[in-house]
């Protein structure tokens, strides 16, 4: 069985629920995975835009959110993940709003897709100190034993 991740809230490529945008709450989307490969030691989960600013012209990938060390027993985030309901152990690192938390999709111009990636990977990483994208994959380069991602998408309101 392959290694899986999926929400409640939204399908593959379906849109993403106001509620955990910049035009609702705001908060982050209920979460699980299945099928964690038997020899990992901690899971990775790297949420990110790849159409910014806009998606017929993007020029960068906008990080939303990222949290490392979740232990492999656990098999889901519930909405409103954050610093207070993270399984004991998670760490969060920075978004590109410079915030150790999660930031909803908010697109300043059309419909852009939203990559939840999960890593299994067979290490548990150091205190990265509050890492970047960057910082988080160069730690994880050598340790992805598998990954799974699903991925939503938005359009703010007019």
């Amino acid at each position: 069985m392959p290694f899986t991740i999926s929400s409640e809230a939204f399908k593959t490529m379906g849109p993403i629920p106001a509620r955990f945008t910049c035009d609702g709450e705001d908060i982050s989307p209920p979460l699980s995975w299945a099928n964690i490969p038997k020899e990992a030691c901690s899971l990775a989960l790297i949420v990110d835009d790849p159409d910014a600013p806009d998606p017929r012209a993007p020029r960068v990938t906008w990080v939303h959110w990222i949290v490392y060390n979740i232990p492999p027993t656990v098999l889901q985030l519930p909405a409103a993940a954050g610093p207070n309901h993270l399984p004991q152990g998670a760490i969060e690192g920075i978004n590109d709003w410079h915030r150790s938390s999660y930031g909803g999709p908010c697109p300043p111009i059309g419909r852009h897709r939203y990559f939840f990636k999960l890593y299994a990977l067979d290490t548990l990483l150091t205190d990265l100190h509050r890492p970047t994208k960057a910082r988080l994959e160069a730690a994880m380069r050598g340790h992805v034993i598998d990954h799974a991602e699903i991925i939503g998408t938005y359009q703010k309101k007019p």
